[in-house]
């Protein structure tokens, strides 16, 4: 661990699409922000098995928020401590912050049962089912059923006033209900705050000061993420508007447009910046 006065908590669905191009000079982004010894944390909501390949594709080498908040997971030997509270999954450290399966999956078949809503999971699919619902070829369609917390599922011929009255069902039993497209996902104690936080106390344990922590998100990905950091830079897909005040005791968001050339210069001068 170099020493650094940042750390950088990135969303990356919309910048490393599960189809498609990576966004035009974010790979370069990563390799400026590792040359630089910044730290740049990937936040997504997307399984570990999901993040494997652009993992080895960009070259990260640095931890990972997943299935949106469910857990932090560090690679071998990052930190030369131990998270109070950390297990062993696949080649990573992880640091649990929701239940681990099969939680997710009970508490969604009883909140089904309790609220006579029908779902149908995406383990219940057979493997040509799945990757005709999701639109993937079948490597990627089972990869994204792979979950470690919290459990991807649709709606059968549910009405407005039935989805309604499960997400009411949800909140009651304190269960995390998130909308991912055509997909619903619920877990069981899932929280973004709570997985920043965890990973922002190694880096303070690790660096022994605390370093500002940095969002980047596009709207969307921003509201659970941009409230527990101390800067933020939203990234859009238009021009940008007015600074986006995100509460009354946090500054105004840095806006910059994904369509400009030299956007993520202008991101990196952002971070770099104090």
């Amino acid at each position: 661990m170099r020493q650094t006065s940042t750390v950088v908590f990135c969303a990356v669905d919309s910048l490393v699409p599960v189809r498609g191009r990576v966004s035009p000079g974010f790979d370069e982004f990563c390799l400026a922000l590792e040359h630089a010894g910044i730290p740049m944390v990937w936040v997504t909501a997307r399984s570990r098995s999901q993040m494997d390949e652009p993992i080895r594709k960009l070259g990260h080498r640095h931890p990972f928020i997943a299935e949106g908040g469910c857990g932090a997971y560090l690679p071998e030997g990052y930190f030369h401590l131990r998270a109070e509270n950390s297990i062993r999954m696949g080649r990573f450290t992880c640091i649990p912050v929701a239940k681990a399966q099969p939680a997710a999956a009970e508490a969604l078949d009883e909140l089904s049962e309790e609220s006579r809503v029908p779902v149908m999971t995406l383990k219940s699919l057979s493997p040509r089912e799945l990757s005709q619902n999701l639109g993937l070829p079948a490597r990627e369609a089972e990869a994204a059923r792979q979950r470690d917390f919290d459990q991807p599922f649709f709606f059968a011929g549910a009405s407005d006033s039935d989805t309604i009255r499960f997400q009411e069902q949800a909140q009651l039993r304190k269960l995390t209900l998130r909308q991912q497209g055509v997909l619903w996902s619920l877990a069981v104690g899932a929280s973004l705050r709570q997985s920043v936080r965890e990973l922002s106390k190694l880096y303070e344990r690790a660096l022994r000061f605390r370093p500002a922590a940095i969002a980047i998100a596009t709207p969307a990905e921003s509201l659970e993420l941009f409230p527990v950091c101390d800067r933020h830079v939203l990234l859009r897909h238009d021009s940008p508007t007015k600074s986006l005040t995100t509460g009354r005791v946090r500054p105004p968001a840095k806006e910059h447009s994904l369509t400009h050339p030299d956007v993520w210069e202008h991101v990196l001068a952002e971070v770099a910046s104090r």
